[in-house]
C-alpha cells in the first residue's frame, strides 16, 4: 500500500501518518526501488490501534509506552488512570452544574452572584447603600474569592460569620459611615485614631489572628497596596493603625 491508501483504510490523513512517523508511533516502512514507502497490513493494524487510543484520550507518549508492551499490562494501567481522570472530571462538571442551577434560580442575578456560594452569603448580608468604603470592601472580598482555593473561601466565610449578626452588622455600617467621613480629612485628624481603635475592637479574635498571619507572611501585601492607592490618606492611615493595634494586642 502507498501512504494515501493506508491513510484511507484507517480513516486518517496522510499528514497524520507522517506525524506518527515523526513521533515514533508508527515505524517507517522500507522503501521500494522507486523511492516510495510500501506499507503492509501490520502497519494498518498499528495505525488503527494508535487512532483508537487517541480517541480514548491517551497522550502520544502514553500510546508509545502502551504499544511497546506486548502483554498489555501498561495499557491496563494507563486506561485505569484515564478512567480515574474522567471520573474526577465528571465530579467537577456535576459540581459546576449544581452551582449553575443555584445561580439560574436567583431572581436578582448579577455579576456578583458568580462568586462562590460561601462568599455570596457574606456579600448578601454586608451593607453597601451609598458608602464608598462599603463598595471598596465588597470589591476586595470579590477579588479575594476569585484568587482563593475552595478551602480558603470557606474559611473566609467562617471568619465573617460573627460580623453578620444583626448587632455586628449595625456597627459595621456605622464604621463604614465614619470612614467615609474621613475621605477629605488629614491623616493627623484625631478621628483617625478613634475609628482605628473602634475597628480593631470590632474584629472577632479568629479574624484578627488570620489577618495578622496574612500580613506577616506577605499574603496581604496586594490588599494593603490597594488600600493605599484607592483610599484617601486618612482612610489608609486608619487601616495602618488598625494593623499596628492588633499586633500590639496579640
Amino acid at each position: 500500500m502507498r501512504i494515501g491508501e493506508l491513510a484511507a483504510l484507517v480513516g486518517v490523513s496522510t499528514r497524520t501518518v507522517r506525524y506518527y512517523h515523526q513521533r515514533g508511533l508508527l515505524p517507517e516502512p522500507e522503501r521500494r526501488v522507486n523511492g516510495y514507502r510500501e506499507y503492509r497490513l501490520r502497519d494498518a493494524v498499528t495505525l488503527a490501534r494508535v487512532r483508537r487510543l487517541v480517541e480514548l484520550g491517551l497522550s502520544l507518549e502514553e500510546i508509545r509506552d502502551v504499544l511497546a508492551d506486548d502483554r498489555g499490562r501498561e495499557l491496563r494501567e494507563v486506561l485505569q488512570g484515564l478512567d480515574d481522570d474522567l471520573a474526577r472530571q465528571q465530579q467537577a462538571l456535576a459540581a459546576r452544574r449544581e452551582r449553575l442551577a443555584v445561580l439560574l434560580a436567583e431572581a436578582d442575578l448579577n455579576p456578583d452572584s458568580t462568586v462562590s456560594p460561601d462568599m455570596a452569603a457574606v456579600l448578601r448580608d454586608l451593607p453597601v447603600e451609598d458608602s464608598a468604603i462599603a463598595r471598596f470592601d465588597r470589591e476586595m472580598l470579590i477579588l479575594l474569592d476569585a484568587n482563593a482555593d475552595p478551602a480558603a473561601r470557606a474559611r473566609v466565610a467562617e471568619l465573617f460569620r460573627p460580623l453578620l449578626e444583626p448587632a455586628a452588622l449595625a456597627e459595621t455600617q456605622r464604621l463604614y459611615a465614619r470612614l467615609d467621613e474621613l475621605a477629605d480629612a488629614d491623616p493627623g485628624d484625631p478621628r483617625v485614631a478613634e475609628v482605628a481603635r473602634d475597628m480593631a475592637d470590632h474584629f472577632p479574635e479568629e479574624m484578627v489572628t488570620a489577618m495578622l498571619s496574612a500580613v506577616d507572611d506577605g499574603r496581604m501585601d496586594d490588599w494593603l497596596r490597594a488600600v493605599s492607592a484607592e483610599l484617601s490618606a486618612a482612610q489608609a492611615e486608619v487601616f495602618r493603625q488598625v494593623v499596628t493595634m492588633l499586633r500590639e494586642r496579640m
